[in-house]
């Protein structure tokens, strides 16, 4: 597998919230919403040009003020990656646990993974359809 680049990050927070940190990323950073596949929970991809450089996940209950402390901020970090039948193959040969996902309606596969310290990695690959 080769690491083209960053592909997004993704910060997680309680709905209640989701309007405020979007108007964070677009009205003092200058980003706009756009397209976003239709997942299950709400949010915003924010774009930058083209490119969706922040995804917001509204996936923090409300309610929850433990889940809250521990659970709202930065979630995770994405690279582009090639070849995900490689890298597929790598991860398992090195007996790393993965997650493998599709973006619903979208031509792109995800691999969650974590590095020795816990940080979730989303590998992200163009797939063809």
């Amino acid at each position: 597998m080769n690491v083209l680049g960053i592909h997004h990050f993704t910060i997680r927070c309680r709905p209640a919230d989701l309007e405020g940190v979007r108007a964070f990323y677009c009205d003092v950073l200058g980003m706009r919403t756009g397209p976003r596949p239709g997942f299950e929970f709400p949010g915003y991809w924010l774009y930058v040009g083209d490119t969706a450089v922040v995804h917001l996940a509204a996936i923090v209950p409300d309610g929850d003020t433990a889940t809250q402390a521990a659970g709202s901020g930065f979630d995770h970090v994405a690279l582009h990656g090639t070849d995900i039948a490689a890298t597929r193959q790598r991860v398992r040969a090195l007996g790393l646990p993965l997650e493998e996902l599709p973006v619903p309606g979208w031509p792109l596969r995800q691999i969650f993974l974590k590095d020795p310290v816990g940080s979730k990695i989303e590998l992200t690959f163009d797939v063809k359809p």
